[in-house]
């Protein structure tokens, strides 16, 4: 740790010592129309934050180019006649890269001749436009920002209303008291398997993201009410995009860290056109410090390594394709004395995009994709017959299809057709002296096959309706839902609006659940859960949005969530622990008991958020949400939710200064609190853990204890340095700055005999340097 202050206090000498120079760099992009996507030509791009002002206009293909902007933060403002103006802010021009946009612009439903100066979109207003509550954007600028966010986006939406994380080890997401089962993950408008390292089967977070903040462009994060494109989710969804790489000059990117190697190139495939490719890889600095003698984890440091890519071809002039994929590998071995462990978790994605354009109001959107993921784990007790194997493979071939129509200003359609075939090799066997004893053994495929349909009308110039309809089907057992939805936003006064959404929602269950094997007393296999139904929540959020400036927005939601047909045991069950469980306490992984879709839940609470966007320097974000999740068991009793921690209060606050003769290089602070209400656990009879020398869980009093609440404080420090053509940042993120061992779960110990508590991670910086160039 003495090190790594050293040299930064070295580069930071170092870097105020240099000459001043007026550093540029380009900005260029393309302006569309939000609804049809066809190009704006002679739309006005201006950059608002430096005098004199710096603008220009787009092309008849809709492209702008801005040169010789200087480096540091700025405001770009879009108008167009017609149009809603919009508003990119909190921008990072930097020497070492290009910056390239994609900007879309809301025709407006005035008449020429009434034509008022109206607000510009507002900063985080979600990117589909069909979004209307529970929705931001986030770019990839903040994920890097935010502290011990470390470029993951699932640690970055810590930050959020309504949003807490369920240990310090993984990213997975605890959304308004929900499982993070329910989190859907899409990549390029198609569903993806869960993108993270270290995932187990069934989980939608990991140890350490997959995903290279290289790669990725501005994307949406949602919390609830999804609009009808989105199925197969219950509590969240991440919408993530891949960026073009630029498709005039070469550029690259390097960074080295804690947690891995990072490199990056991108530019054009030719002069003559705008083909580009995009390609990134990381391999993790553990395994490297490893292979040199060096072992920081010890005997049990973890391997990983990812890579991505995107191809871009226009086609034709109404045309475009691109090919992108990405793919990571993780495993950890163990030797012990007595035991020998292998985990590995794999993951792959391939697509294949074309876009075409019918008509100057009609574009089709056609995907064809192959995921996979497997999940390992061998265990070999040494010195007698014990072997545990698990093999979950599971294979996804998709075809996403969607259709855009834009009638005129005030309406528009959207409808999309997703198959997808799931393919599945599943295998959990245990060996044990003579004794075999198995749990899953199938392979095999299904289908699940999802349509939708959504309509978007401008009732008026301050009143929007999106309405639509979402209908899956599952052909393992031809479990199927209808599902509606709406959500409506009135601009009451020209910076407050208040909004609507309602909507029925459903997913299916990890197809390890459906195969567990059930043995009979007779001895005959069956597959007890193949016919659960589709687990179903319905929504409602109300909302009131002000937004006093600008950079200032204010948001209170307010929400019900109702659970049904969430799977709970049989009514005729021996297990102490089904009569009192559900599936929605489940934070990842299959259960192989008996289930019936019969259970119930509700969440319930308010969100409420006060954000500085990032102006003079000085950004902030004030979050607090108190909130009730209870469920249903097949004793009938409704009890408290496994993720009913009741409150969560974020606070992040960051501050830049410029730094150098020239104000050319940035430091910049960020910190961070996380306080939550502590997840609940089944209390230990201590007793009877006394009597049987292990542990014994109460199950009657299923959740009836809560571990006390939970506190981080985390920081990033970081220093931007830009010489011609080049930018580099050191920086270091310390999460749990202050050391705080927060309680994780209870365990019955036989040596103390007594009942201790698993903690989670103290302090862990992450170091990084990075150049760009």
């Amino acid at each position: 740790m003495h090190l790594v202050i050293y040299f930064i206090v070295l580069f930071l000498f170092t870097s105020t010592a240099t000459f001043a120079q007026t550093l540029t760099q380009t900005i260029k992009g393309q302006v569309t129309d939000a609804e049809s996507r066809q190009p704006l030509a002679g739309a006005s791009v201006i950059v608002t934050s430096i005098q004199p002002l710096k603008g220009g206009q787009t092309d008849a293909n809709g492209f702008f180019r801005l040169e010789d902007v200087p480096v540091g933060r700025h405001t770009l403002k879009i108008t167009f006649m017609g149009y809603e103006n919009g508003l990119v802010q909190e921008l990072v021009v930097g020497s070492g890269k290009e910056v390239e946009l994609s900007v879309r612009l809301t025709e407006s439903l005035q008449q020429l001749e009434t034509v008022t100066v109206k607000a510009p979109t507002p900063h985080g207003t979600a990117l589909n436009d069909m979004a209307t509550v529970s929705a931001r954007s986030f770019s990839v600028e903040q994920v890097k920002r935010y502290a011990a966010a470390i470029n993951d986006p699932a640690r970055m939406a810590l930050t959020y209303a309504g949003v807490a994380g369920n240990s310090e080890q993984s990213n997975a997401l605890i959304i308004r008291g929900n499982s993070p089962k329910g989190v859907l993950w899409r990549m390029e408008g198609v569903e993806i398997p869960n993108p993270n390292h270290f995932a187990e089967e069934g989980s939608t977070g990991g140890g350490i993201s997959a995903l290279s903040v290289n790669m990725l462009g501005n994307s949406d994060f949602f919390t609830g009410a999804f609009p009808a494109e989105y199925g197969n989710a219950t509590s969240g969804v991440f919408d993530l995009k891949l960026r073009k790489g630029n498709h005039e000059k070469r550029e690259y990117a390097l960074q080295v860290g804690v947690l891995g190697a990072d490199i990056a190139a991108e530019g054009p495939f030719s002069s003559d056109r705008k083909a580009s490719y995009l390609v990134n890889y990381r391999y993790s600095t553990l395994e490297l410090l490893k292979r040199a003698g060096i072992k920081i984890a010890g005997d049990a440091t973890p391997d990983f390594q990812d890579g991505a890519f995107k191809l871009f071809f226009p086609v034709t002039k109404n045309s475009t394709v691109s090919l992108w994929g990405m793919g990571g590998l993780s495993r950890q071995l163990r030797n012990r004395t007595t035991q020998q462990d292998a985990f590995h978790s794999d993951r792959g994605v391939l697509g294949l995009n074309v876009t075409h354009f019918i008509s100057e109001k009609s574009f089709v959107d056609a995907t064809l994709s192959w995921s996979a993921n497997r999940q390992t784990y061998d265990a070999t007790r040494l010195q007698q017959v014990y072997i545990r194997e698990e093999n979950f493979t599971n294979q996804a071939y998709r075809l996403s299809a969607q259709f855009n129509h834009k009638f005129n200003a005030r309406h528009s359609l959207r409808t999309g057709l997703i198959i997808s075939n799931l393919r599945f090799q599943l295998l959990n066997r245990t060996t044990d002296g003579t004794k075999v004893s198995t749990t899953h053994n199938q392979q095999g495929d299904t289908y699940l096959v999802q349509a939708y349909s959504q309509w978007k009308y401008r009732i008026s110039p301050v009143v929007t309706l999106n309405a639509g309809l979402h209908a899956t089907q599952l052909t393992l057992n031809r479990q199927s839902s209808i599902e509606p939805r709406s959500g409506l936003r009135w601009t009451v006064a020209p910076r407050q609006a208040l909004t609507v959404g309602v909507g029925v929602h459903s997913r299916m269950e990890a197809l390890s659940t459906y195969f567990a094997e059930v043995k009979g007393k007779d001895g005959t296999i069956s597959f007890a859960n193949k016919n659960l139904a589709l687990l179903k929540s319905a929504h409602f959020v109300a909302g009131y949005e002000f937004r006093p400036h600008e950079d200032w927005r204010w948001q209170a939601e307010v929400y019900y969530q109702r659970q049904y047909n969430v799977p709970i045991g049989t009514a005729n069950t021996k297990s102490a622990v089904w009569r009192t469980e559900s599936l929605l306490n489940l934070i990842d992984g299959y259960t192989t008991d008996s289930l019936v879709s019969d259970g119930t839940g509700r969440n319930y609470g308010l969100d409420l958020t006060v954000e500085k966007f990032l102006t003079d320097g000085l950004y902030f974000i004030l979050t607090t949400s108190v909130y009730q999740a209870k469920y249903t068991a097949r004793d009938g009793i409704e009890r408290n939710g496994r993720f009913n921690g009741g409150f969560v209060q974020n606070i992040l606050l960051g501050k830049e200064w410029k730094m150098g003769r020239a104000k050319t290089n940035t430091l910049a602070i960020n910190v961070r609190s996380l306080w939550a209400g502590g997840n609940r656990y089944v209390p230990i009879d201590l007793a009877q853990s006394q009597k049987r020398n292990t542990t014994v869980r109460v199950y009657a009093r299923s959740y009836e204890e809560q571990l006390p609440a939970y506190f981080r404080f985390d920081t990033r420090v970081s220093f931007t340095k830009n010489r011609r053509r080049t930018t580099s940042t050191v920086s270091i993120d310390i999460q749990n700055l202050f050391n705080r061992l927060n309680l994780f779960q209870p365990y019955y110990e036989s040596t103390t005999k007594s009942i201790q508590f698993d903690t989670q991670l103290g302090l862990v910086p992450v170091v990084n340097w990075r150049l760009e160039f």
